[in-house]
C-alpha cells in the first residue's frame, strides 16, 4: 500500500468517523455512555491503529490489531441495529424508527466495508512485499 493509497484510507476513516458521531449522538439517553462509547472508542482505537501502521517499519501486528478493531467496529453497529438504538432521534424514538434504523446501518456498513477492503488490500500487500523479499 503506497502513501497514496494510506491517505484515503486516512480520508475515508474521517468520513466514518464524521457520520459514526452523528448516529452516535441520536442514540438513546441511556446508551450515551454504554454502547454509543465503546463504538466510539473502538473506532478511535481503529484510527489509532492506521496511524501506526503507517509509521511502523514491521506492519503485521499492528495491521493485524487494525483488522481485529475492525471487526469489532463492524460488531458493534450490528449490536446497535439489532438493539433498535438506531432507530432514535434526539435520543427518542423516531417517527419511522425501523426506516431510519435501516438507512443509518446501510449507510455506517457501507463505510465500514468499504475500510476493511482497504485494509484488506492493504494486508496482502504488505504480504506480497514479506514474499517478495523472502
Amino acid at each position: 500500500m503506497g502513501l497514496h493509497d494510506e491517505a484515503k484510507l486516512d480520508r475515508k476513516f474521517m468520513e466514518l468517523a464524521k457520520l459514526m458521531n452523528i448516529y452516535l449522538n441520536h442514540f438513546p439517553k441511556h446508551e450515551k455512555y454504554g454502547l454509543a462509547l465503546e463504538i466510539r472508542r473502538t473506532a478511535y482505537a481503529m484510527y489509532g491503529y492506521i496511524v501506526e501502521a503507517q509509521k511502523r517499519y514491521h506492519k503485521k501486528t499492528a495491521l493485524t490489531n487494525l483488522d481485529i478493531t475492525h471487526e469489532q467496529v463492524r460488531m458493534l453497529w450490528r449490536l446497535a441495529f439489532e438493539l433498535g438504538y438506531l432507530g432514535f432521534k434526539d435520543g427518542r424514538r423516531d417517527e419511522r424508527p425501523e426506516e431510519t434504523a435501516q438507512h443509518r446501518y446501510l449507510a455506517m456498513s457501507r463505510l465500514v466495508d468499504e475500510v476493511g477492503r482497504m485494509v484488506g488490500g492493504w494486508i496482502a500487500a504488505t504480504r506480497q512485499v514479506q514474499e517478495d523479499a523472502s
